[in-house]
């Protein structure tokens, strides 16, 4: 194995991979981030520049004397917002899992960053469809901490109990999923009994 599979946990409860390739030599999902808040800040972004850009234009002329001067906050503003739908748009995971080189490698990329982690198929152990508990919020100053609920997530375990997470989600697409990754990995999907009944 090469690679943290750390750094492949996410703090979200769901996840939601798409399969971008599914032939009999190579399965490739794709999960291109959190797109709703970054349009969201974008659009927020494209709203503000019709004040941004006047008060820009009136410091430019001015400087900081006057009322556009005190409304300085609002270009920084639009810049922080755009930085951060960048950076949300910029992040993608990818699982490839390849019958050829008998390997499977994640792949996680951000803006400043790209992180793998490659599996061969002797160093995995089992396939595993379980619950994970995940956070439903963060604690804050005075608050009680912050309470967990149980989201169906799909794992691979590789040696010495080393766990990877692969996808999170509804329970019947996780099913669909882990059994093309089954066919291809030649593993059994284990299904925790919870979900069963479930």
């Amino acid at each position: 194995m090469e690679g943290n599979p750390t750094q492949f946990e996410a703090i979200g409860n769901r996840l939601g991979f798409r399969v971008a390739e599914d032939t009999e030599k190579t399965l490739s999902l794709v999960w291109q981030g959190p797109r709703f808040p970054a349009f969201l800040c974008l659009g927020i972004a494209l709203l503000l520049l019709s004040v941004s850009v006047p008060i820009l234009y009136a410091i430019y002329l001015n400087g900081f004397v006057g009322a556009a001067g005190s409304l300085w906050y609002f270009p920084l503003m639009n810049f922080i917002l755009f930085g951060i739908s960048i950076y949300l748009l910029s992040q993608k995971r990818t699982i490839v899992i390849d019958n050829t080189r008998q390997n499977v490698t994640l792949t996680k990329k951000s803006l400043y960053q790209t992180t793998l982690l490659n599996v061969d198929y002797p160093e995995i152990k089992k396939l595993s469809l379980g619950i994970d508990q995940v956070y439903s919020g963060f604690a804050v100053a005075g608050s009680s901490s912050a309470q967990t609920f149980p989201v169906p997530s799909l794992r691979l375990f590789a040696t010495g109990d080393v766990s990877i997470l692969l996808d999170r989600g509804s329970l019947r697409r996780l099913e669909e999923l882990g059994r093309g990754v089954s066919h291809r990995l030649n593993r059994p999907l284990e299904v925790d009994p919870a979900l069963r009944r479930a």
